[in-house]
């Protein structure tokens, strides 16, 4: 028998960027048969515009990482079976923090932020991510990505044209505090726990969220009785759900989900 079973996948977003970016993927995989699920993170359902309108938001940066491992586990609650998750970046980390809770039925790490303990030596890791850290500043104050951090975290690689158009589509307020509490214990995983089969994708030129230190999140779960898998995208930037050529990331995901 297969061990995925399911045929309904949640979406979770990350950081940064509006839930509504996973259009396209829901419609690819409702094609496949499945039921689809991307529910924004709380006090983020609108417009990504209206969104950054009203930056400032302080509800948005009194969010934290439990909260929104809650808010999804609590989402999952109302489901009639349980999901196959699909998490890109920061939404990635709260799908290994789902898997741990136990209420997965699989899932699919899209250039994931690292859980507590998991870093890199890359240094445009570190560029791409002190401005949402803001380690120095206010954090009751939300953090906007600009343009320029947008093209370098998040679309390296692309024209200027999509670049912009992108940032106009998706970019949103963001709480440093969330982002900061990936690096405490709210962000920590038992490695040696058996688990639900997992898949970390990775892209080649992904600045913010390294190929590198997606494999060593990956080869942190010690587990030899449980399903777990890496892949590395050829030109895959970390806006990689919507870069052109994203088919490409389906066709795999849904070929390991059917296959395992």
């Amino acid at each position: 028998m297969k061990a995925i079973q399911s045929k309904t996948i949640l979406f979770i977003t990350g950081a940064f960027v509006s839930n509504r970016g996973w259009a396209q993927w829901q419609n690819w995989f409702a094609d496949k048969g499945y039921q689809t699920y991307a529910p924004s993170w709380p006090h983020k359902d609108g417009s990504p515009a209206d969104l950054r309108k009203g930056q400032p938001n302080a509800s948005i940066a009194s969010l934290r990482l439990s909260q929104l491992v809650d808010h999804y586990a609590s989402f999952i609650e109302t489901l009639p079976e349980r999901p196959i998750i699909v998490g890109h970046s920061f939404g990635g980390l709260i799908s290994q923090l789902l898997v741990q809770k136990g209420v997965a039925e699989a899932a699919v790490m899209i250039h994931s932020v690292p859980p507590q303990g998991v870093f890199t030596s890359r240094l445009s890791f570190y560029k791409a991510t002190w401005g949402p850290l803001g380690i120095f500043t206010n954090p009751n104050k939300s953090f906007l990505m600009n343009f320029e951090q947008w093209q370098y975290a998040f679309t390296n690689g692309m024209t200027y044209e999509e670049q912009r158009a992108s940032y106009e589509a998706n970019v949103i307020p963001e709480s440093k505090r969330a982002s900061r509490d990936a690096l405490t214990a709210a962000a920590a995983i038992d490695f040696k726990k058996p688990h639900v089969p997992m898949l970390f994708v990775a892209g080649e030129i992904d600045n913010i969220m390294p190929a590198s230190l997606n494999k060593s999140n990956f080869k942190k779960y010690k587990h030899t009785g449980s399903v777990t898998e890496f892949k590395e995208f050829e030109g895959r930037n970390h806006y990689t759900v919507a870069q052109p050529g994203w088919e490409k990331v389906t066709n795999y995901i849904y070929d390991w989900i059917i296959s395992v």
